[in-house]
């Protein structure tokens, strides 16, 4: 073996395959989802007990406190809860958005067929809840509240997947993957259109002129990350004083972010073949010569050959799901526990919503899009499994605390967060017990009635 053969560095790594562009992110978003669901449950909990324990007035108290900067008739001033839930909310809706462009130009969802068997499924997650809870609450103070059993948390369907480590087929976390970032997505037009207050058209304008200068910038090259974050927190600004909800921002920012990196593999290979031509103890790197200038390159073209789309992701997906998804269980999921508020209509309509809506909704949907051969469904996701993972799409904390903050206040709005634990803790029962038994066994009479 010769000598170039030896020192090739691509001999001591194992080959990369093309799959692994696809297979790499979505593991690592996996991982991230289920720590970041038990992080989020601790939180949870935490804001629960608190809010039931004599801190409880200071603990909620604080959420109310004003914070904000005001220049002389300017002010810009909010709750500290409203600066998480319109503020810090909108990095989730960006890491969301990232993740459903990426899912479309690289992963499941560029299978027109595949995407179709996910899209049909979280549409049907949508509006068979909705329609359930409006025909408990037509006509009555909680009807407004009809889009808050629209929305599955992934993090916390994630994490219950987790616990069912292997028995869990890979399709299904896929599926419930892509269902709940469609429905995370549709969740945020629900906010758009549902929740959201008279219009200021001029303000709307210099937000859209905001959005089409972001994207001018990504099609002349433009690739300073501060200049970006200056142009989304002005076009935020722009966005919250139009009337629509602020988070949109973020869903729109994330489809604007591009999926093609800057400098192509090949470029790249041929930029750090100038740094490995400097030959071995050929002494110091001096500051303004050749190969100086070559390793500084090479550096940039390392960090430019990922595109922005998976560079943003892995820099702010841990943030997120550690960091702003608990800071939101934290102000918004503390409630006064009471039993007779159990009883409450709006407590039984969320209820309903999501542990019969959710798991009717996906599943129906789901059959009628296979069977019209819109879509096609994975050969190792039997429809036992899809209804276990129906009833796990029936937990909906994270996007119905968001939601229901925005259609409910006072008693209302603790009637919704009990009905959206209470549900969150049945769907998840429900779903890991009905997929732990098909994984001992149970799903064989299942599969031979489905003609496998």
């Amino acid at each position: 073996m010769g000598r170039d053969q030896k020192d090739d560095p691509r001999l001591s790594r194992l080959p990369r395959e093309p799959i692994d562009r696809v297979t790499e992110p979505l593991a690592r978003f996996l991982r991230i989802e289920t720590a970041g669901g038990l992080v989020l449950l601790l939180a949870a909990a935490a804001a629960l007990a608190l809010s039931n324990s004599p801190l409880a007035d200071g603990f909620l108290a604080a959420w109310e406190t004003p914070i904000g900067v005001q220049l002389g008739p300017l002010a810009l001033v909010h709750p500290t809860r409203d600066w998480i839930n319109d503020g810090l909310m909108a990095l989730f809706f960006f890491v969301v958005s990232l993740e459903l462009k990426r899912e479309l130009v690289l992963g499941e969802l560029r299978n027109p067929r595949v995407a179709a068997l996910s899209v049909a499924a979280a549409l049907g997650g949508m509006l068979a809840p909705a329609a359930l809870y409006l025909a408990l609450q037509l006509g009555q103070p909680g009807e407004r509240g009809w889009g808050t059993v629209m929305a599955t948390d992934t993090a916390f369907v994630i994490g219950c997947l987790a616990l069912l480590g292997r028995r869990a087929p890979q399709g299904l976390r896929v599926f419930l993957l892509s269902l709940a970032v469609v429905d995370d997505l549709g969740a945020i037009l629900v906010v758009a259109i549902g929740y959201s207050g008279a219009l200021d058209w001029a303000a709307l304008a210099v937000g859209s002129i905001g959005l089409a200068v972001v994207r001018g910038m990504a099609l002349l090259g433009v690739r300073s990350v501060p200049v970006y974050v200056l142009a989304g927190v002005l076009v935020w600004l722009a966005i919250d004083a139009s009337g629509i909800h602020p988070t949109v921002t973020g869903v729109a920012l994330g489809l604007l972010t591009p999926t093609r990196g800057w400098v192509s593999d090949r470029r790249l290979r041929a930029i750090l073949g100038r740094v490995l031509a400097h030959p071995p103890g050929g002494g110091p790197w001096s500051g303004d010569a050749e190969d100086r200038r070559a390793l500084r390159s090479a550096g940039k073209a390392a960090r430019e050959a990922l595109s922005p789309v998976e560079r943003f992701e892995a820099a702010l997906h841990p943030w997120v799901a550690f960091g702003v998804m608990p800071l939101f269980a934290l102000a918004n999921a503390g409630v006064p526990l009471s039993l007779d508020a159990l009883t409450d209509s709006v407590v039984l309509a969320v209820v309903a919503g999501f542990v019969l809506g959710k798991p009717i909704g996906v599943v129906a949907f789901a059959w009628l899009a296979v069977r019209s051969g819109l879509a096609a469904r994975p050969a190792e996701l039997g429809w036992g499994a899809l209804a276990g993972g129906g009833m796990l799409a029936g937990i909906g904390f994270t996007m119905a605390l968001f939601i229901a903050g925005l259609a409910f206040q006072g008693a209302l709005l603790d009637a919704a967060k009990l009905g959206i634990l209470g549900a969150s803790v049945l769907s998840a029962a429900g779903g890991l017990a009905l997929l732990a038994w098909l994984a001992r066994g149970g799903g064989d009479r299942l599969a031979v009635a489905d003609g496998r």
